[in-house]
Formats: structure tokens, sequence, C-alpha cells
């Protein structure tokens, strides 16, 4: 089960008291106050594990507390410290306090490791009240309570490229086709009712993680099917690819337009962030119909056909690829189920993949 979204009421240990012990022994005239401190209560820490995916471990639970620390003992004995809780989360997890909504850590980084709540301080034992006027002091301090917060953890799922269309286009079959994903595949809408990552492996040495997200419709920033729950997994990826039906009722510029709109509603962010588009079932139709409407569709874009064709493309259908950085880097026609142009379209989204995080990286 897919669970991108727990509320958790976390608790930091309670310190142990301190002991109101006196030293006796035999043979030692001068005993004394010798009660030891207690030991701090456990604090509760986040730690991103990348082998976790979903947050499907937190079901049910409500509450999760660090250990106590425990009462100090004579001749000065210390009490142990509480054991800390360390809750594991998935890369791409956000904390938010659920009262202010403020994000308290946006936790990306594989093994990154933050400190939420501290336990409480323990108690000091008898032996440290002693004084000239009190010689035989009969108390301890209580220890102090740890502290409680009421967290949302939220998940945004991380990966390099992100798949954008509307219902049953073709994602969760090109995903498949890619990677090691094996998304539910049928002809009907909402087949994917959760978002899969898969690992596409282009060569011996490149790969990257794409994202197939539940399909969008018009409405799905304003809450409309199932889209708007996961458009803010979008927000994470690198790059976006559209997949347009071309045998679809809306044309591809209709599809284009409303998923561009919803995304830009959904965040602003989005209307930065580099897309490709890639034109899907085209083994549907014959070349001479499917070249007009994507030769349409590259004139809405103001694009033009590609004369120097790369990645092994094939010539008998339109395709637009981008020499330079700027823009749209490629409009391609693809086929899954024929595997069609499929080969293409991983080198070409590694190459502008690569172009991204060189840019990200000179930026930063």
């Amino acid at each position: 089960m897919f669970i991108d979204s727990v509320e958790l009421t976390l608790s930091s240990g309670r310190g142990g008291a301190g002991a109101a012990t006196f030293r006796r022994e035999k043979f030692v005239t001068n005993g004394g106050p010798d009660g030891g401190d207690g030991g701090r209560g456990g604090d509760v820490f986040f730690k991103v594990d990348r082998n976790s995916h979903t947050l499907s471990s937190f079901r049910g639970l409500k509450q999760l507390k660090a250990k106590n620390g425990e009462n100090g003992l004579g001749a000065k004995k210390h009490g142990k410290k509480g054991e800390d809780l360390e809750v594991a989360v998935p890369p791409g997890t956000q904390i938010i306090d659920v009262e202010s909504g403020k994000v308290l850590f946006d936790l990306v980084d594989d093994e990154q490791k933050v400190l939420f709540l501290e336990g409480g301080l323990g108690g000091l034992g008898n032996w440290h009240f002693r004084s000239s006027t009190n010689q035989q002091p009969r108390y301890a301090q209580k220890g102090l309570a740890g502290t409680s917060a009421l967290v949302r953890l939220e998940l945004k799922l991380i990966a390099d490229i992100g798949l954008v269309g509307f219902p049953n286009v073709g994602k969760s079959t090109l995903i498949s086709v890619v990677s090691n994903a094996r998304p539910e595949i049928a002809n009907y809408e909402f087949t994917t009712l959760t978002p899969k990552l898969g690992v596409v492996q282009v060569d011996d040495f490149n790969s990257f993680v794409m994202a197939d997200i539940p399909g969008i419709i018009e409405g799905a920033s304003d809450g409309k099917g199932l889209g708007l729950e996961f458009l803010k997994h979008i927000e994470r990826t690198k790059f976006l690819l559209f997949m347009l039906d071309i045998i679809n009722q809306r044309s591809l510029y209709e599809q284009f337009g409303t998923l561009k709109l919803e995304l830009e509603r959904f965040s602003k962010k989005m209307t930065a962030k580099k897309f490709a588009v890639a034109i899907t079932k085209i083994d549907a139709l014959d070349k001479n119909e499917a070249n007009s409407k994507i030769a349409s569709f590259l004139d809405f874009l103001g694009l033009k056909r590609n004369e120097n064709l790369k990645y092994g493309l094939s010539d008998d259908l339109h395709a637009y690829l981008q020499e330079g950085k700027n823009g749209v880097p490629f409009v391609l026609p693809i086929s899954s189920a024929a595997n069609f142009n499929i080969k293409a379209l991983t080198f070409a989204l590694n190459d502008i993949l690569k172009e991204v995080k060189n840019e990200e990286t000179h930026s930063s």
C-alpha cells in the first residue's frame, strides 16, 4: 500500500529522578548523601532510509515515544540515558508541524539524520545539595518531562523524470517497457492509483529514475480526479515528459495546453521546469495521418521538423530534436507496444537530464 501522508504525535523521553540515598559502610564513620543523578530522557531523531519508499510502516500508529531516562542510584551512580527514538523515513519526506503548517524539515539526502526533540534532563541526586548547614539532604530532583509534538509526515517522490499525461495515455506501459517497474496496465482510465518509480538503465554507465504519476484530468488543480493528490510528487522531478495520445479525442495541443495549465495552477514553480514531449500510440495510425497531426502540433509549438536525425530515429515520422539548450529539447513520436523510438527516447532523456543536472551544479 502506498501512503504518502500520516500524522503522528512524537514524544521525547522523561528524565530519570535523582536518588536521595546515604553512604552506609562498615568502618566508615563519616557517611553522607551519595544519591546519583537521573539519566536524560531519549531524544527523537529523523533519519532518511533509501530502502524505504512509502510511509506505510506508520499505518495505524498514533504515537511514538523515546524511552525515559533511568533513575539515579546510590554511590553517586548516574542513571542510564533513555534509548533514543529514530524515525526512519523515505527520501523526499517533509516533516510539517500540524498546528502551524510550517515545514520543519525537508529530508532528501540518504542517511541524513536530524534531531527533532530533546529528552528531558535527569534530576540531580541529593549529594548535590549537601552543605555545611544541611549535611543530610533528604530530597533529590525529579527528572524533567520530555516534549511532544504533533507532526505530519508527507512524502514527495524523488525522481529524475516525471511522466505527465491524461489517464490511459500510455505512461504505465512506457515505464514497464523501459524500466524495472511493473505497474498495473489495462484499457481503462485510472489504472494507476499510486505513483510508481522505475530505474531506466540507458547503458552500462548511465541510468535515471522515472516516475509514473497517476493521470491528470482537467480541474485536477481544483481537487478533481486523482491528480491533485499526487501533483506534489511532480515538484521533486528534475524534468517532465509530457505524454500526449495521438488517437485521443482531444487534439495534441488541447491535451498539452490543459496539462500545462493544471500544472501551473497547482504551482508556479512548474512553469520554470524543463520538459519534452512524447506522442504516444503512434502505431495506431498510418504514417500520413500521424505526420499530419504531428506537423500541426509542431506548428502550434513554433517548432520545425528535425532534419538531423539522432539516436537512430527513423525518418518515416516527423520528430523534433533541438541542438541547443533552450526551449523544448525534443518532440518524439513513440509506441511502447511496438517498441518504436523507445531506445531513442531513453537516450534523448538521458542527454537532456545531464544538461539539467549540469546547470543545477553550476547554479548552486
